[in-house]
C-alpha cells in the first residue's frame, strides 16, 4: 500500500495581484455536461471542461456505464451517449475520490435504471451523510442493497426497474439532492416535481431544457421554486461552453481586494444569480468588482469582473444567502479578517457535512492565524481588524476551499500561512498555485 505524502505549502506577503486570467471552467457546470451528455443519444462536444480530479472520476464514471467518453484536447471533450435509462452495469465501484456532486447526481442518474451499481469514494468522501439522498430515490423505484455505517459510501444500488415519479419537497436547500431526483425521474413515466423552499443554483434545470427535456420552473412561496419534468424523454446532443468557475475565481479575487495596489481582470465568469452570493456580499463590504463584457451562452450569464484593492467593512450575511454562496463562506471569511468591524454569516448549518466540518475548519483557520472569530449556533462571526497577523498552520482536512482560503489569506498577512497539505487543492482548481504565482503571489 503506497504511503500518503503531505504537500506543505506556504503563502506570504509580497507584491500586488495583477494581471488577466481565466480561471478552470466551472465544476458544477462539467459535471452536468458529463453526465447529461451521456443520457443523451449521439455525440456531444464540450469545451471548457474543467479537469480537476473530481471532474475526471466522473468522467469514468460515466464511461464506465457504458458512454463513450474522450478527450480529445485541453477542455475539449466528446462524449456518445446512451440514452436516458441507457447504463449498463459496471464491472467494478465507480469511485468518486473526494467529490460530493458527482458521486451524488451520478447516484440519483443511476436510480432510474435497471441496473445495480457500487459506488465510493476517499475517507472524507465516505464519512459524508448519503441518507437523505436515498430517501426519495427509494420512493423513486431505487433501493440500496449494502451501505456503509450510517448509510454512507461505499452503497450498493439497485435502480428502479420501472422508475416511479415523486413530488419531493427537500428537507434542507441542496442543489445535489433536487439534481438527483430530476436525473432519476428522467427514467420515470409522468411528472416529477421538486419543490424548493429556498432556490438553489439552477444549473441542472438549465443543462436538461439545453439537452431538450421538458421543464418548467414556477415560484413557490417566498423564494422558492416548483420545478417539473416531464420523463421519458429523448434527449438529444447539444455543444456546451463551460464558463469560468466562480466558486474558483473567487479566491484571486479576494486576494486582489486585500492585498494593496491590486488590480485584476477575470474573463468569462458564470454570473448566474444563483451563484453570486460572495460577489453580492463582497461589493456590499465596499469591495471594487466592476462587471464587464455580461453575455449569456447556454443559458448561463457570463461576464468579465475587473476588481481592484478595496477598504472592506463588516457586514450582517443573511441566511437566506447561503444557498447562492455554500462554498464560498471559506474564503468570505478571509475577506471578513481584513474588514473592519464584525461579519456575521448567519445559517451555515450545511456547512458542516461538505468536505470537512467547514464551519469549524474556517473558524480554526482564522483563529490560529490570530483572527478573533466564534460559531454561535450555525452561525459564523468575524471580528475583523483590517489585518491578519498570520503565522499559523492551517490544517486542511482534505479540503480543497480552506487549504486555497489560507493561502489567499498568507498573501496579505503580516507573517507567512502554512497549510499542511495542499494535495487536494487539485479536486477543483488544478493550477491554483502557478496561476497565482503568475499573478504575482508567493507561494511557495
Amino acid at each position: 500500500m503506497t504511503k500518503y505524502v503531505l504537500t506543505p505549502l506556504t503563502a506570504r506577503r509580497g507584491g500586488p495581484i495583477q494581471g488577466r486570467v481565466r480561471v478552470p471552467g466551472d465544476k458544477s457546470i462539467s459535471h452536468r455536461a458529463l453526465i447529461i451528455g451521456a443520457l443523451t443519444v449521439g455525440e456531444t462536444r464540450i469545451s471548457g471542461l474543467l479537469e480537476g480530479e473530481d471532474v475526471i472520476n466522473t468522467s469514468k464514471a460515466m464511461r464506465a456505464l457504458g458512454a463513450k467518453v474522450e478527450r480529445t484536447g485541453e477542455g475539449s471533450w466528446r462524449i456518445h451517449g446512451v440514452g436516458v435509462g441507457g447504463f449498463s452495469e459496471p464491472s467494478a465501484a465507480l469511485d468518486f475520490g473526494n467529490s460530493g456532486t458527482g458521486c451524488r447526481l451520478v447516484i440519483g442518474a443511476v436510480a432510474g435504471c435497471p441496473i445495480t451499481a457500487t459506488f465510493d469514494g476517499d475517507a472524507s468522501l465516505r464519512s459524508r451523510p448519503m441518507r437523505r439522498l436515498l430517501d426519495p430515490l427509494t420512493r423513486m423505484g431505487a433501493r440500496a442493497i449494502k451501505a456503509g455505517d450510517g448509510d454512507r459510501l461505499p452503497i450498493k444500488l439497485q435502480g428502479a426497474r420501472d422508475a416511479i415519479p415523486i413530488i419531493y419537497e427537500p428537507p434542507v436547500a441542496s442543489a445535489q439532492l433536487k439534481s438527483a431526483v430530476l436525473l432519476a425521474g428522467l427514467a420515470s413515466p409522468g411528472e416529477t416535481v421538486v419543490i424548493e423552499a429556498e432556490a438553489t443554483r439552477d444549473h441542472t434545470e438549465k443543462m436538461l431544457v439545453h439537452f431538450g427535456a421538458s421543464l418548467r420552473v414556477q415560484s413557490h412561496g417566498d423564494g422558492g421554486r416548483r420545478i417539473t419534468l416531464k420523463g421519458q424523454p429523448e434527449l438529444e446532443p447539444a455543444p456546451v461552453v463551460v464558463p469560468a468557475d466562480p466558486s474558483s475565481a473567487a479566491f484571486p479575487l479576494v486576494a486582489a481586494l486585500i492585498v494593496p495596489g491590486s488590480e485584476l481582470i477575470l474573463e468569462g465568469v458564470m454570473t448566474n444569480p444563483l451563484r453570486t452570493g460572495l460577489f453580492a456580499t463582497l461589493r456590499e463590504m465596499g469591495a471594487a468588482i466592476e462587471t464587464l463584457e455580461a453575455k449569456t451562452d447556454g443559458g448561463e450569464e457570463i461576464a468579465d469582473l475587473r476588481v481592484k484593492t478595496s477598504v472592506l467593512k463588516g457586514v450582517d450575511v443573511p441566511a437566506a444567502r447561503a444557498p447562492s454562496m455554500i462554498d464560498e463562506y471559506p474564503i468570505l471569511a478571509v475577506a471578513a479578517a481584513f474588514a473592519e468591524g464584525t461579519t456575521r454569516m448567519r445559517g451555515l448549518k450545511e456547512l458542516r457535512v461538505k468536505e470537512s466540518d467547514r464551519l469549524k475548519a474556517t473558524a480554526d483557520m482564522l483563529s490560529v492565524n490570530g483572527v478573533k472569530v466564534e460559531i454561535e449556533g450555525d452561525d459564523l462571526i468575524v471580528h475583523g481588524k483590517g489585518r491578519a497577523a498570520g503565522g499559523g498552520t492551517v490544517a486542511t482536512h482534505m479540503d480543497h476551499r480552506i487549504a486555497m482560503s489560507a493561502l489567499v489569506m498568507g498573501l496579505a498577512s503580516e507573517q507567512p500561512v502554512k497549510v499542511d497539505d495542499s494535495a487536494f487543492i487539485a479536486t477543483s482548481f488544478p493550477d491554483f498555485a502557478g496561476m497565482m504565482r503568475s499573478l504575482g503571489a508567493d507561494l511557495s
